[in-house]
């Protein structure tokens, strides 16, 4: 297997650091385009550079990092070698050739299987992380195609449940009044079995079974230790109500909470109603002049579906500030910190967003309540946000490895860093 030109030379490690304590040493042949600012306690390198818009990733059984390119529409394999104190990149490749990955990515729970999606469908892969081989590539999910803006497909294969996928389909554009019937299948997750998917590919709208919905655009998905399921959901834009534009610190960002799949018929949450497109959380109260509003309560904005149950719909478990896009989210291995990636806004000044941020976690749920402005604790950021969306980093795939490392996709700069400290 040949090296990668853009990380060769390993054995020798560059001497220098990019800030005192926050960057580790880098491997050679490597030089970020940007330097993160670190909180206390972390470290970071830079992996890996000169990949095609890196979406999200995993880790592999053998420890080597999978990457959904998606301007390739290929999954990268980056082997990995351990460089002193940090971890660096000996060869890449290709391990699909299909071209038709643009964001999700997972792997089995005994690692032998890959799936990887598409705007219209799903694939599953026999994988060898031993070799890096997916063969025997075949469409179990399928019907999610449309000509909206939200062409991601999220998806998650449970640990706890390892005949399940989770797929996740946004709206067909801001405001798509359609999804306020469960039919239109569309901003809503739902799960299949992968086994009967084998046998007859699933119709994403009338397959499966329906884990909730209201959910205007989900671009990453979790499980906890617990076997709980987490999704962060990208709200809103353009918001108006009665007639004032407070678009610029509303609706809120949303942690989403739907229960423990293994329970099956017993999760009380499954099938739950998150509110859109007729019901957005509140970030900016005052800005609204609701009276008694809090933070992550429902409202319905302007020109948004009819609406009178706000308040009965399913609220976020903890919300972040608008248009901060988070796209993914991953537990560290004890589940006492989730940490979320935040691609950042494009439609707010100032720009706000384009980080890493870690949740606190105590049996099961986050320390903070939802009403809390403060849950999300950065970790890795831009040192300033004056210059994005156009020069900085900007967070997008998460995953850890065996031994507690982060790593960190950025698809504006074609990079993956490693957080050392998670």
């Amino acid at each position: 297997m040949a090296p990668f030109t853009s990380f060769a030379g390993l054995a020798a490690l560059a001497a220098s650091f990019f800030s005192s304590g926050a960057v580790a040493q880098s491997c050679s042949g490597v030089t970020a385009r940007f330097t993160p600012k670190m909180a206390s306690g972390y470290k970071v390198s830079l992996l890996a550079t000169g990949l095609q818009q890196p979406r999200h990733i995993v880790v592999d059984t053998a420890g080597n990092l999978l990457v959904a390119e998606g301007n390739s529409g290929t999954v990268q394999r980056l082997v990995l070698q351990e460089q002193g104190d940090i971890v660096c990149v000996s060869s890449k490749t290709a391990v699909t050739t299909d071209r038709s990955t643009n964001h999700g990515i997972s792997l089995s729970a005994d690692g032998k299987v890959l799936f990887t999606s598409n705007l219209a469908s799903v694939t599953r892969y026999d994988y060898d992380a031993t070799t890096g081989k997916a063969t025997n590539g075949k469409v179990i999910v399928t019907g999610m195609s449309n000509t909206g803006t939200h062409p991601t497909r999220a998806i998650l294969v449970s640990k706890s449940d390892p005949d399940t996928i989770l797929v996740a389909r946004g709206s067909n554009g801001n405001i798509d009044t359609a999804t306020t019937a469960e039919s239109s299948g569309r901003s809503m997750i739902r799960t299949f079995s992968i086994s009967k998917g084998l046998e007859t590919a699933h119709q994403y709208t009338t397959g499966g079974e329906l884990l909730g919905w209201g959910l205007r655009n989900i671009v990453g998905m979790g499980e906890d230790p617990l076997g709980g399921i987490w999704s962060v959901e990208n709200s809103m834009d353009d918001v108006k109500l009665n007639g004032k534009d407070v678009h610029n610190e509303n609706p809120a960002e949303k942690l989403n909470y739907h229960g423990i799949l293994k329970d099956g018929a017993a999760n009380k949450l499954k099938g739950a109603n998150f509110g859109y497109p007729s019901c957005v959380p509140a970030w900016d109260t005052e800005l609204l002049g609701v009276p008694n509003i809090k933070v992550g309560d429902l409202f319905k904005p302007d020109n948004t579906p009819a609406a009178s149950d706000c308040a009965s719909r399913r609220h976020g478990t903890l919300h972040f500030h608008s248009h901060t896009a988070p796209l993914d989210i991953k537990f560290n291995a004890n589940g006492t910190s989730a940490y979320i990636s935040f691609h950042g806004s494009w439609n707010r000044r100032p720009a706000d967003g384009y980080r890493v941020m870690r949740v606190d976690f105590e049996d099961g749920k986050p320390v903070e309540p939802p009403t809390s402005k403060t849950a999300a604790i950065p970790v890795m950021e831009n040192p300033s946000t004056s210059s994005c969306p156009g020069s900085c980093f900007r967070p997008v795939g998460l995953d850890f490895d065996a031994k507690g490392r982060l790593f960190v996709s950025s698809d504006s700069t074609g990079e993956v860093y490693v957080v050392y400290g998670a």
